[in-house]
């Protein structure tokens, strides 16, 4: 799943993510954390790894892997 980000605090390392559909959805420290980013830019789109119950477990830049 894909989206772009709409909020992202750099000392919480959370945010929240506006999905294609609108729907808005947030991102705990641990999500950015497993990514290996070093920040986020409000604007910029970025791919959304969830687990079953629809938690975000990973956020990263969509030419990532």
């Amino acid at each position: 799943m894909q989206g772009t980000v709409a909020t992202y605090d750099s000392a919480t390392r959370s945010g929240t993510v506006l999905l294609d559909d609108g729907a808005e959805l947030a991102f705990p420290a641990a999500a950015f954390d497993a990514s290996g980013l070093r920040l986020l830019r409000l604007g910029q789109r970025v791919r959304i790894e969830h687990d079953e119950s629809g938690h975000v477990k990973r956020i990263t830049l969509p030419t990532f892997d």
